[in-house]
């Protein structure tokens, strides 16, 4: 190749950089960088059910969020909310984004299994630009031995979510820890809870985490009445306000 047409192809090589180059800049000037949602702006609630899908404990809890004026709905998981946990993040980001066309931006409150859903949505679906407060109920968040056993003595009656759920599945080795802030994190757990045991599995790095018994000595509260104890909806409450999320005030 002669020198002259060397340098015809370097001079067309550097037009078409600088033209993609201008293209990106383009983008990124219309578009502007993502930004978190804003901690004075409360948007949608979504609460994201257990291990089986069972809705009735969360029913009564969204109805007391919609009481004090915001809107709250209870995301309906697939395969009876027992399958692959990656599907149940999906259907609570598409969830998500349905609501995000009508509020800035939305709330999530994971019980127990839920609460390792929305960890897995944050990280598989751009959460941390969609949520603005995330509560985490009696979450296995480093497993549950009751999974464990399930997949060891009976793996065919331990559907997908029950494998992910056993302490040092692969799914929870790969969830981050601690989890990424903004947005604002709330774990709330009992210790008289029988399902998640060891109960301060549901301890969660990153996030403000409140011992029901601590905050609130000789207080009964087990697994199934995490939603709908009294005391641990007005944590909610204060959760998903405008405050910033901090310890539990006793009760």
């Amino acid at each position: 190749m002669s020198p002259r047409r060397r340098v015809m192809f370097a001079v067309l090589a550097a037009i078409a950089v600088l033209a993609a180059g201008g293209v990106a800049l383009r983008a990124v000037l219309r578009h502007g960088p993502a930004r978190t949602p804003a901690q004075d702006r409360p948007g949608a609630v979504l609460l994201v059910p257990g291990y089986g899908g069972g809705t009735d404990g969360l029913d009564r809890l969204a109805a007391a969020i919609r009481a004090t004026g915001r809107t709250a709905s209870v995301v309906a998981l697939p395969d009876g909310g027992t399958g692959d946990l990656a599907g149940q993040a999906d259907a609570l980001n598409a969830a998500a984004d349905a609501a995000l066309r009508r509020a800035p931006s939305v709330d999530v409150i994971g019980y127990s299994a839920g609460g390792v859903v929305a960890r897995l949505w944050v990280q598989r679906h751009d959460g941390v630009h969609k949520a603005r407060r995330i509560v985490t109920l009696g979450s296995p968040h480093q497993g549950a031995r009751l999974a464990a056993a399930g997949a060891a003595g009976l793996p065919g009656a331990c559907p997908d979510a029950c494998q992910q759920l056993a302490p040092g599945s692969r799914l929870l080795a790969q969830l981050h820890s601690p989890v990424p802030t903004p947005p604002q994190w709330l774990s709330i757990w009992t210790e008289q809870d029988q399902t998640v045991v060891p109960p301060d599995s549901a301890r969660l790095a990153g996030a403000v985490d409140v011992d029901i018994q601590q905050a609130c000595p000789g207080r009964t509260v087990g697994h199934g009445d995490l939603p709908t104890d009294d005391y641990v909806t007005g944590l909610v409450l204060d959760a998903i306000g405008t405050n910033p999320i901090g310890p539990a005030p006793p009760c």
